[in-house]
């Protein structure tokens, strides 16, 4: 009997037990559908069911097809290059990060194509819209746009800056003297951009920037592209830049003449200053191209922000040279050999030799010479008058 009793009363207790549990259940059950149901992959963020392969062919169908709605005009102004060069940075993004291939996620649904990804990443760079805005006709969520935006980024950087963020090799050099030959200042080209030094934190003027600067390291190190030019006889290995006059009298940098006096040194001023606004000129197409450069750019963190830049900036000279053909003389190349320098094996000698090309780089007398030089070669060259 007292084996009877004792199972009778352990039957008792799982029985409540188990009631306890099934009340603890309910009460759980009933609070959460009380509150917002969660179905997405972020908490507190619910599941919006995009038609993203609907999207695609729709996307496909109107710039990317044999016979696309919009043509080619309208495909360039909405992505500012031809769908070519769009096509070759999505196939080459593509292969470089596998985040911008389509695949099927655990119910077999596709995922966003690269197509997707890449238009909602350039509308923002384009016209500087913000992640969500993107989503009503590419159906992509904001995350996914801010994410696509940093790696395309990144890819690009990665992938193009060797060839498109480069110093000017010996060819680039030999080619913008060439095309020079009939420009009042020789070195003149298309709006390509050689050389972009930003990101330091704090206020800067242009001389603290130009100190910091690389611009000048492989000039000094003696392993620039050769730049030999002449002007009234004399003969000069170095190139030169046009500037402003806060910039320093170096003899690799020729200032424009405050208040000139004579014709000739206003005839200098003039075409001098005419001539720099080809880089205000290469900024302001820059800007006009891709918006998040004067817009949302400063919405991004500054990692992001650097890479945005450095894309806008490869991107740009991609579609330079993608449209080179409208201007046949910017194809007329010219071959260089490669400078043949001569490194010493005494790190003193080196040394020594450094110090010397920094000293030639940072010349105020070589300054002048060159200046003055330039100011009687446009002279004699490009007028008919006397002084």
């Amino acid at each position: 009997m007292e084996i009877l009793n004792s199972l009778d009363q352990e039957d008792q207790a799982i029985h409540l037990a188990i009631a306890n549990n099934n009340s603890i259940i309910q009460y759980l059950l009933n609070r959460q559908s009380s509150n917002a149901i969660h179905g997405g992959s972020v908490q507190g963020c619910s599941f919006i069911h995009r038609d993203r392969e609907n999207a695609h062919y729709r996307l496909f169908s109107d710039y990317f097809s044999e016979n696309p709605v919009y043509n080619d005009a309208m495909f360039r102004r909405r992505y500012r290059m031809s769908r070519s060069l769009f096509l070759r940075i999505i196939n080459a993004v593509e292969d470089y990060d596998n985040y911008f291939t389509q695949r099927r996620d655990t119910f077999g649904r596709l995922g966003l194509s690269s197509l997707q990804k890449g238009t909602a990443v350039f509308r923002m760079l384009a016209y500087g819209l913000p992640a969500e805005a993107t989503d009503e006709y590419v159906k992509i969520g904001e995350s996914t746009a801010i994410e696509s935006m940093n790696r395309f980024c990144r890819a690009i950087v990665e992938i193009f800056s060797e060839q498109y963020l480069r110093s000017p090799t010996a060819n680039d050099v030999a080619r913008l003297f060439y095309i020079g030959e009939n420009e009042v200042f020789q070195g003149y080209y298309d709006l390509w951009i050689w050389h972009a030094y930003f990101g330091m934190p704090g206020t800067n003027n242009d001389i603290n920037v130009l100190e910091s600067s690389h611009l000048f390291s492989n000039l000094a190190q003696g392993i620039a592209p050769p730049a030999h030019y002449i002007i009234q006889g004399k003969d000069y290995n170095m190139g030169y830049y046009l500037a402003d006059g806060i910039y320093p009298k170096w003899s690799t940098i020729v200032q424009t003449i405050h208040e000139p006096r004579c014709p000739k040194k206003r005839y200098f001023a003039t075409k001098q200053e005419a001539y720099r606004k080809y880089v205000e000129r290469a900024f302001g197409v820059l800007q006009s191209r891709f918006a998040i450069v004067k817009r949302l750019a400063r919405f991004w963190k500054k990692t992001v922000i650097h890479d945005i830049m450095t894309k806008c900036i490869i991107l740009h000279n991609m579609i330079i040279e993608d449209e080179r053909d409208l201007n046949a003389s910017i194809e007329a190349g010219r071959e260089a050999p490669a400078p043949e320098v001569e490194i010493a094996d005494d790190e003193n000698t080196r040394f020594q030799e450094f110090l010397a090309r920094y000293r030639e780089i940072k010349d105020r007398d070589a300054h002048f010479s060159l200046r003055n030089a330039l100011i009687n070669h446009l002279w004699e060259k490009y007028t008919n008058d006397s002084v």
